[in-house]
């Protein structure tokens, strides 16, 4: 506030209001600076309140990205190459203590977004940091002769760019980690695929972290997985199909670990996706209060299953058109819940972790890899909704 209306920081007094809480931005930020604003200048109080529409627009959306990767396979059928690029659509964000620029309200009275330089790419320093997920789990990921990855591969190669967004962007729930674990998982399994593995046996013979093998297993003897590879032989070419799929991460590196495996129905007329069971296990490490995390992980899943199935930012060459809860769809009141299976891992001698964010992290990429058992169609943007489905050509084969 000090810096947004070029007072001394000692003229700016904040009084704390307790509100909903949020992951990371919402439009608490711009409404305080529209208050500030307007009031100032009057000498008296004033009361901003932001329609549906005005935030819904204006908000700083999750980033959008592009992701492309590349695999080498030897003659056994074991990954010995893994080649990840990235590019972030970035604009604004928090707005920290000296960039009131980062969401739409500074910007209107003159502030500058945080600026995005582009720089050539160098070798990392120091030790993996992979906080944004940009690193697969399956490589060994070695930074100056230290390795931090939880997998195998030993040929890596990770490039990650930042663009300039058209939009304003934020950290929503498990910012840019959800996008990266969604391609490596989608493709993970499109690679198991091209060898005719099971994508569990798979996953675990590319992995070497013990607590991601640990999940990975757990998850899928809970879910009585069937041993044999995707997509599912034999499909029939009308009515509902069924196909599970799974996906793992080491959230952030080694701030958890998850895995997931999805049960979904597609109906082949009507392109709809109905989740009908989840079953994941979960290590965040020892345990204080497991029926919060059980709350925690349950609603980070149905979050992630809003996301993976309807919701979806729109716009023409105008505006954002998607400003209203009928424009901008999410889980309705009557959507079918899914039976939820939850095994917690409650591991000692280590560190506990974060649980806010593990369990969306994997979502969409378990249901993306179950709708390819289920149909033998690979679809690589999210969310998959009822006309992406039915537009995906049938029985696609990987290039």
């Amino acid at each position: 506030m000090a810096k947004l209306l070029a007072l001394p920081i000692d003229s700016v007094r904040v009084i704390y209001v307790r509100g909903s809480g949020c992951y990371g931005l919402n439009g608490a930020d711009a409404v305080s600076f529209d208050a500030a604003l307007l009031s100032h200048p009057v000498g008296r109080p004033v009361r901003v309140q932001l329609s549906r529409q005005d935030e819904m627009a204006w908000e700083n959306f999750g980033s959008a990205c592009v992701i492309e990767q590349q695999a080498g396979i030897d003659d056994k059928g074991a990954i010995v190459v893994w080649d990840c690029e990235t590019w972030v659509a970035s604009r604004g964000g928090r707005p920290g203590y000296d960039q009131p620029g980062n969401v739409i309200t500074g910007v209107l009275v003159g502030y500058a977004p945080e600026p995005i330089t582009p720089r050539a790419g160098v070798e990392p320093a120091g030790e993996l940091r992979n906080r944004n997920n940009a690193v697969p789990s399956y490589v060994v990921g070695c930074v100056g002769g230290k390795c931090g990855g939880a997998g195998t591969v030993r040929s890596e190669r990770v490039l990650s760019h930042t663009v300039q967004s058209p939009f304003f962007t934020g950290p929503l729930r498990s910012p840019v980690r959800l996008q990266n674990t969604f391609a490596h998982e989608c493709f993970m399994d499109e690679i198991s695929a091209r060898v005719k593995a099971d994508p569990v046996a798979f996953r675990l013979q590319h992995l070497r972290e013990a607590r991601m093998i640990d999940v990975v297993k757990a998850a899928a003897d809970a879910a009585k997985w069937e041993k044999r590879p995707s997509p599912k032989a034999n499909k029939a070419r009308t009515g509902i199909l069924n196909g599970r799929g799974i996906a793992c991460v080491a959230y952030e590196g080694d701030n958890g670990y998850i895995a997931l495996v999805a049960e979904v129905d597609v109906d082949q007329a009507s392109g709809r996706v109905q989740p009908r069971r989840f079953t994941v296990a979960l290590d965040c490490g020892p345990i204080s209060n497991p029926d919060g995390l059980r709350n925690q992980t349950e609603g980070g899943i149905l979050q992630g299953t809003s996301r993976a199935l309807v919701e979806e930012v729109t716009w023409d060459d105008k505006q954002v058109t998607s400003k209203n809860w009928t424009t901008y769809d999410s889980l309705y009141l009557g959507f079918e819940i899914p039976i939820i299976d939850i095994i917690l891992m409650n591991p000692r001698g280590v560190l506990a972790t974060g649980a806010g964010e593990t369990a969306i992290t994997v979502v969409a990429a378990a249901i993306g890899n179950a709708i390819f058992d289920a149909t033998g169609v690979r679809l690589r943007e999210v969310p998959f909704t009822a006309e992406r489905v039915k537009a995906a050509p049938t029985g696609e084969r990987l290039k």
